[in-house]
């Protein structure tokens, strides 16, 4: 097949790459440099352009576009957040849209964090509740939330009846880069700084980097499934339990933990926000499971050792 990444050069982007060109496929990266020996054509995530000529003809196009979310959430980042993702979906869609020969599927990334912060019930694609409006959170949390849905609002407003889509709600994807949340926080492990944050109560939801590409395979065979899909092993566990597991695989007994105002003052000095740190997102997939979809690993006590393992390997 021809498959087309916008957003291909970021951490799950080339993870997406490399997934799709060991099979075999043609794969072209929409990026903002162009870079044929890298298979990177230049687009500006915005406008119409020459770009449109590797959508028209293309079997499969993956929109993982956007500005990355850890960073201070400033008036002026919060927007580029918003713009990057809103824009790059709108002209996909309009690229989709008038091409002779379209896409089949348009996998669009999307994000967990669309779901309200809770303890209680899980958030599932049936009966999860959409976030914005929860007592006793921070205001600027809803700022996350209205990107999400407006990111989701273009995916569904594009005019593209012969392309089937899906809105990739996306947890925290744990892979082998250095730079990806994994890496992160096995190094503030390693710092003997990966305790409890807040308490630990609120859940992580998270998904091995495998099983989302796995599970990007499944979507792409099932031609039946479209709509909202959660992307997330079926076992979110509060803060506290995720950072003891992970101190476990890598056999390391101290993890001092931080009150809310502290990792706010951590958060300043890392250059990223506490959202990332303190919302609780309990999510569980439950279309993919539905679908027969068996996750390779769905306990965080098993991917996290697997993880430590591999990275040890590419060491």
């Amino acid at each position: 097949m021809k498959i087309v990444i916008a957003g291909g050069t970021g951490h799950i982007g080339q993870a997406v790459f490399r997934h799709f060109s060991k099979q075999g496929h043609q794969v072209v990266v929409l990026s903002r440099k162009a870079d044929p020996s890298k298979s990177q054509v230049a687009w500006d995530g915005k406008a119409l352009g020459d770009w449109v000529k590797e959508i028209d003809g293309s079997d499969i196009v993956v929109n993982l576009a956007g500005r990355t979310v850890n960073c201070r959430y400033t008036q002026e980042n919060l927007q580029q957040m918003m713009d990057s993702r809103v824009f790059s979906t709108r002209v996909i869609g309009e690229a989709i849209a008038q091409a002779k020969n379209p896409p089949s599927l348009w996998l669009q990334m999307s994000t967990a964090t669309i779901y309200a912060h809770r303890f209680d019930q899980a958030n599932d694609e049936y009966k999860g509740i959409i976030g914005g409006e929860e007592p006793d959170v921070p205001t600027y949390w809803e700022y996350s939330i209205r990107i999400a849905k407006n990111w989701e609002k273009e995916l569904d407003q594009a005019l593209v009846p012969q392309t089937r889509k899906i809105a990739l709600r996306t947890a925290m994807v744990m892979g082998l880069h250095p730079e990806s949340v994994f890496g992160v926080l096995k190094k503030m492990t390693q710092l003997r700084i990966g305790g409890s944050i807040g308490g630990g109560r609120q859940y992580v939801s998270w998904i091995h980097e495998e099983d989302f590409l796995r599970a990007v395979d499944f979507l792409i065979e099932h031609e039946e499934i479209n709509g909202v899909v959660n992307m997330c092993a079926p076992n979110p566990l509060p803060q506290k339990d995720f950072m003891r597991n992970l101190r476990e695989a890598l056999n390391i007994h101290i993890g001092l933990p931080a009150m809310a105002w502290m990792a706010e003052v951590g958060a300043f000095f890392l250059r990223t926000d506490t959202e990332l740190l303190l919302k609780s997102r309990r999510v569980i997939p439950t279309r993919l499971m539905q679908a027969g979809f068996q996750f390779k690993y769905p306990q965080w006590f098993q991917a996290s050792r697997d993880l430590v393992e591999k990275t040890k390997a590419v060491l």
